[in-house]
């Protein structure tokens, strides 16, 4: 938070939580203590992650992907930057 302290009075407009799912809790707290749009990012290991575990068979990718998401909008952010966009859209329009 200190850091986003000192983004925040060096005119950020926005601030950013990277990777997203180890770091619920900052991106909550930033939500929460800061007047600024909060955006999160699912970084490439996030995504290998679950892609990983769905091809052995540990997991269905559909169903965590989206509930991955749907977590990171529940601990706040406002725009989520992520390698599931493309297949999100079309899942949530299924």
């Amino acid at each position: 938070l200190k850091e986003a302290a000192i983004d925040v009075a060096e005119g950020a407009d926005v601030l950013m939580v990277k990777p997203a799912l180890p770091y619920l809790d900052i991106l909550s707290a930033l939500r929460t203590s800061f007047n600024l749009p909060t955006a999160a990012y699912q970084v490439s290991g996030e995504y290998a992650m679950l892609h990983a575990a769905a091809a052995n068979g540990w997991l269905d990718l559909q169903r965590c992907a989206l509930e991955s998401l749907t977590a990171i909008k529940r601990a706040g952010a406002d725009m989520i930057l992520t390698y599931f966009a493309q297949d999100a859209a079309r899942w949530l329009q299924e």
